[in-house]
């Protein structure tokens, strides 16, 4: 049947626009609205990834109907079942909703009060209400009250200005993100079975190159400090001689 311009059948879904997100505006665990019709493959709601802070990818998991605090809650319990393998800070876009959450249901004081604290991302914390006592309170991702010191550190810049610097890189999951945002092309059009395979293949393969990039990192700052502490040592003789001889190396090079 043919369906001229802006015409609509009685099976076709009558809401136009984007889908609603629904924890974007609502504070509960509502159930998300019942499909218009059932002409279209059923698809999860998002990947929820957990990141440490220099990039390394730690698990993911799959939500089939909702980004609720509830599902957050469960995924990172099954993530951390040891006090010793929790982390100190956990960071989330909606931390503020996660920590009221745990409160209510328990969680909070049966697993998480005495090893980890729940702060929000530093670009969503500013979109949040300056209104909302729990979030300025408990989950400010920089707070200068001195309440959460390993958050925040001291840092001078080529002028000897002390500044304040934010320790740890806040925005990781959502730079992973962006990055797997070029395959959403293809993952979208994947069987269950070959998507778990892709996702986790890739993100197995961006954690290794993330890995040897802190190596690496690590190697020439160690051979930085090695050559500072090699010049101390070395007297004025010592100095023209070693450059004398690079000067040599460097014309060997180039022949």
């Amino acid at each position: 049947m043919l369906q001229r311009p802006g015409e609509s059948q009685a099976w076709n879904p009558q809401r136009r626009g984007p889908n609603r997100r629904c924890h974007d505006n609502n504070d509960d665990d509502e159930e998300p609205p019942p499909f218009p019709n059932f002409f279209g493959p059923a698809r999860y709601y998002c990947v929820e990834t957990i990141c440490a802070p220099c990039g390394v990818v730690i698990a993911w998991t799959k939500f089939a109907r909702s980004e609720s605090p509830t599902n957050i809650l469960k995924f990172l319990e099954d993530v951390y079942q040891t006090e010793a393998s929790r982390p100190d800070y956990i960071c989330i876009d909606k931390g503020c909703k996660v920590l009221r959450t745990a409160v209510c249901n328990g969680s909070w004081d049966r697993i998480w009060k005495h090893t980890t604290r729940i702060i929000v991302d530093t670009y969503h914390y500013i979109n949040h209400k300056v209104t909302d006592y729990l979030c300025r309170t408990y989950c400010n991702p920089s707070p200068g009250n001195g309440l959460a010191p390993n958050l925040v550190i001291i840092e001078y810049d080529n002028n000897g200005c002390p500044h304040a610097k934010r320790a740890f890189n806040t925005q990781v999951c959502k730079q992973l993100n962006a990055w797997l945002g070029g395959f959403e092309s293809i993952l979208k059009r994947m069987k269950p079975g070959n998507f778990n395979w892709f996702l986790h293949t890739m993100l197995f393969y961006h954690t290794k190159h993330v890995i040897t990039q802190q190596k690496q990192k690590e190697k020439a700052k160690t051979k930085a400090e090695h050559q500072n502490r090699d010049n101390e040592d070395e007297d004025l003789g010592l100095d023209q001689e070693y450059n004398f001889s690079d000067q040599e190396n460097s014309l060997s090079d180039l022949d």
